[in-house]
């Protein structure tokens, strides 16, 4: 009998393996064959999402960290207690090289940083990704280029720096880095930091209140142009303290300027001395201009910079948006926006001159301002191949003034700054500028490059210059509005949307009102007007009692203007038009709103460019690369005049 019972039960369990079998073979089938192990198809962003998140651009760590972690049987922990996570790995590095581990720590250190504002977690991101990148002679080699994690430790490492020197506490501005020598403390020990401040004088001007761009959006440009390399990209002020040294030309250095800078936090040793806890380091600063890169460990190093997030955050808030309808209707507007130890005839400059580089003067048109080259100013600055040739300046004037009193400041202020920067005449750059105007500005740079002899003289006076007996100061600035030749340091100009016969809105009602809006310079010209009357000129006295504004100068009735007309640019400067017309209609017959295209030809010009754009124009992809192809071609053309 139990024999048998266990034989009946065998019988039983030989046919329930197979049937187990089956059952689990039907699972699969119906769970879609999901094995443990397998992989699913993603589209390409989820796939590069995958390999690039860090907590740079999803606030998680990376992969190659999480594989450090996740081999250490750590990333759980990581999660609930990160300090003492970050401290096990840091006891875990191994002098000789430990490039995971040193990759990882970079990453959590910021990543925790970023979690709870501790600044010495930041510094110790930057130390730890300084030693990865830069391992010192003996400790091991460098990452690859290839490597994924080589550019992410460099953003790191920036971005570590400028977290890690921001200003802390009560009542700071806590976007502003703080480039102040001292010791720091870190996780593992401590960061004695020096300053080198040769680089907080820029142009004679002391540097303050660096704020970091990487965390800045730009708005209103439509590139960005930021040079990828060591270093937190900022922004820096102008202190009110200058300098003590003078420097040539600081004057002309607009106080709101935003100087382009890297600041460099150089660590000696960084990967030897990570056992010991002692970390010495040196901030360096070097403005974007001046310097591009820098040696490590015997290599050039570019350094990182973000020079249109410094232009844009100039602007941002700035009056000089505000001062242009004022600078229009009354004057004055812009001259308030220089203090009294600024230069005062009108000539800005956004960077210090440096010797050997082609001024380009940008002249702006009637109500608007210098601020509205900044789209050109971008563009061109972005171009290597402009910015190391040329040097921008900018011109502001009250654009309600008569265009001759106008022109005659321009050319007073070019000579002024040329005599400044070359007294010796030693620097040929600086003698072959080329000046641009849009709109009413264009005008002003035609009379730049004319040789008027005494048109305009005869027209307002009935009596010889030379015998006009006025003091000395009102004898020039008769002679500076009446008279015109070719200043001998212009090479080349070029006319945006110019009203050389006359702009459509200058004339009739429209034109009226606008010249009765316009308030001049009454202490000027009747100062004038009264030395005048001295002479017994009637003729001059007449108009100096009410002069014309640069609205009666563009009308094409105008007797000033229509003598301009007469006179062309002289032909050893080659001259280049850029004319807009709006539609697609034939360019003869159209115009951009304000100026026609009949009014905006000229014969004399050696290229002729029409932008199917309205009158504001500056600022249009096509006027631009225009711009930077006359530009090119006068770089070529001085590479070749030189011996």
């Amino acid at each position: 009998m139990k024999a048998s019972k266990h034989s009946a039960k065998q019988r039983w369990l030989v046919p329930t393996v197979p049937w187990i079998l089956r059952l689990a073979g039907l699972a699969l089938v119906l769970s879609g064959c999901a094995t443990p192990v397998g992989v699913r198809h993603v589209d390409i962003q989820t796939a590069y999402r995958i390999h690039t998140e860090s907590a740079l651009s999803a606030e998680q760590p990376s992969e190659p960290s999480k594989m450090v972690l996740r081999r250490l049987r750590l990333l759980d922990r990581f999660g609930a207690e990160p300090a003492a996570v970050l401290a096990e790995l840091h006891r875990g590095l191994n002098p000789s090289g430990d490039d995971d581990r040193l990759f990882a720590l970079a990453e959590l250190s910021f990543l925790h940083a970023d979690r709870t504002g501790d600044r010495a977690y930041f510094l110790a991101s930057s130390v730890y990704a300084w030693a990865l990148l830069f391992p010192d002679d003996a400790a091991g080699t460098p990452l690859q280029p290839s490597d994924p994690r080589f550019r992410l430790a460099y953003d790191l490492y920036n971005q570590a720096v400028a977290k890690g020197l921001a200003a802390h506490g009560k009542g700071v501005d806590k976007n502003e880095v703080r480039l102040t020598p001292g010791v720091y403390k870190l996780p593992f020990g401590t960061l004695g930091v020096s300053l080198d401040d040769t680089g907080l004088t820029w142009g004679g001007c002391r540097l303050d209140r660096f704020i970091p761009t990487t965390t800045l959006e730009v708005r209103g440009l439509r590139n960005r142009y930021r040079t990828p390399g060591l270093g937190a990209p900022l922004a820096a002020s102008l202190a009110e303290r200058q300098a003590s040294a003078k420097v040539v030309g600081s004057e002309r250095l607009g106080p709101r300027t935003k100087v382009p800078v890297t600041a460099l936090l150089r660590f000696e040793h960084a990967r030897a001395s990570l056992g010991e806890g002692r970390i010495r380091g040196r901030i360096e600063v070097y403005a974007a201009d001046q310097t591009s890169t820098v040696q490590v460990d015997g290599r050039d190093q570019p350094l990182e910079s973000d020079p249109t997030a410094a232009l844009a955050y100039q602007l941002e808030g700035s009056p000089i948006y505000a001062a242009e309808i004022q600078g229009f209707l009354r004057g004055g507007a812009f001259g308030g926006l220089m203090p009294r130890d600024r230069a005062q005839d009108g000539l800005a400059m956004m960077q210090p001159y440096r010797s050997g580089k082609i001024p380009v003067v940008l002249v702006h048109g009637t109500a608007s301002s210098p601020a509205r080259w900044a789209e050109l100013f971008n563009e061109l600055q972005g171009d290597p191949r402009i910015r190391e040739r040329f040097h921008m300046w900018l011109f502001l004037y009250d654009t309600g003034n008569p265009i001759a009193y106008s022109a005659g400041q321009l050319r007073a202020a070019l000579t002024a700054a040329v005599k400044e920067f070359d007294p010796e005449g030693k620097n040929p750059a600086l003698r072959d500028m080329v000046v641009i105007g849009h709109s009413q500005g264009g005008l002003l740079t035609k009379l730049t490059a004319i040789d008027s002899g005494s048109r305009f003289w005869d027209r307002v006076s009935s009596k010889p210059f030379d015998s006009i007996q006025v003091d000395p100061k009102t004898r020039e600035l008769l002679r500076q509005t009446a008279f015109y030749t070719p200043l001998p340091f212009v090479g080349r100009v070029a006319f945006v949307a110019t009203p050389h016969h006359g702009a459509l809105l200058a004339s009739g009602r429209i034109g009226a009102i606008a010249a009765w809006l316009v308030t001049l310079p009454v202490g000027v010209f009747s100062q004038v007007a009264q030395a005048a009357t001295l002479t017994g000129d009637e003729k001059l006295i007449a108009l100096l009692r009410r002069p014309p504004t640069a609205v009666d100068n563009m009308n094409p009735e105008n007797p000033g203007l229509q003598v301009l007309q007469t006179i062309r640019v002289d032909p050893r400067i080659p001259a280049h038009s850029i004319i807009c017309v709006k539609g697609d209609g034939p360019k003869e017959e159209g115009d951009d709103g304000v100026v026609a295209y009949r009014s905006a030809h000229i014969d004399e010009a050696v290229t002729e460019k029409v932008v199917r754009s309205d009158h504001s124009c500056q600022g249009k992809p096509e006027v631009i690369e225009e711009i930077r192809r006359i530009l090119l071609e006068h770089a070529a053309a001085f590479e070749g005049r030189r011996p």
